[in-house]
C-alpha cells in the first residue's frame, strides 16, 4: 500500500481532544483518529451530491405533477402536526 505522509496542525482545544481520546483507548492513534475523519468526510460528500440529484429529481416530479393539495404555507403546517401528533400517539399508545 502506497502511504503519503502529510503534516496536520490542530488547534490546542483539538489537539487536547485526540489525546485524551487515544489515552482513554476509543483510538489506538491519532492516525486512527484522522482516518475516520476523512471516511466520515468521504461519506458525507457522497451522499450530498446523491442528495442534491434525488432533491433536483423529486422538484421536477412535483412540478411536473401538477397543483398541490395545499392553499400554502399554513395548510401544509398544520397537515405536517397533525401527522407528526398521529405518529406519536401511535408510537406511544
Amino acid at each position: 500500500m502506497n502511504e503519503a505522509s502529510i503534516r496536520l496542525t490542530l488547534k490546542p482545544s483539538v489537539a487536547e481532544m485526540v489525546r485524551q481520546v487515544v489515552e482513554s483507548g476509543e483510538y489506538g492513534t491519532w492516525d486512527d483518529i484522522v482516518a475516520d475523519a476523512l471516511l466520515e468526510w468521504r461519506l458525507r460528500r457522497e451522499l450530498n451530491s446523491a442528495e442534491g440529484e434525488a432533491l433536483c429529481r423529486l422538484w421536477d416530479e412535483g412540478l411536473t405533477s401538477g397543483p398541490g393539495r395545499f392553499n400554502g404555507i399554513d395548510e401544509i403546517k398544520r397537515e405536517a402536526r397533525r401527522r407528526w401528533t398521529d405518529e406519536r400517539s401511535r408510537s406511544t399508545g
